[in-house]
């Protein structure tokens, strides 16, 4: 059986491993909010923006600008980021916006899991 995947009876049931719409942050105007009255913290592998949102969910933004290199560095730097973000529950009510760092795509993934951790509970203690 393929990752993602339970097991129903007789058939598979292919499990989505996709964010919803509800835990991003998609437009320009969302994505200014949070630089302009966000709290910042900066981590060793990236930078954390966070923001309350008035949403029961946390909700989340990558900025992979082009100083991460070529299209193929910032999508893995995305995948890497949206992985951690979903195997790390954060405080419901927040829109966190992640500016991933050159380092982070040769960071171990349990560095990087650390980083985010702590990089996270600074910026929400500010």
């Amino acid at each position: 059986m393929a990752p993602g995947q339970q097991r129903k009876g007789s058939l598979a049931i292919v499990m989505s491993q996709r964010f919803a719409r509800a835990q991003r942050v998609r437009r320009r105007v969302e994505f200014q909010r949070v630089y302009e009255t966000g709290a910042r913290a900066r981590g060793r592998f990236l930078t954390v923006l966070a923001r309350p949102n008035g949403l029961q969910g946390m909700r989340l933004g990558i900025a992979a600008t082009r100083k991460l290199g070529s299209a193929v560095r910032r999508n893995r730097a995305k995948r890497l980021v949206r992985d951690v973000f979903r195997r790390n529950e954060g405080t419901p009510g927040f829109d966190v916006v992640v500016i991933p760092r050159p380092e982070l795509l040769d960071a171990e993934f349990t560095s990087l899991e650390a980083d985010y951790r702590t990089t996270l509970r600074r910026a929400l203690a500010r």
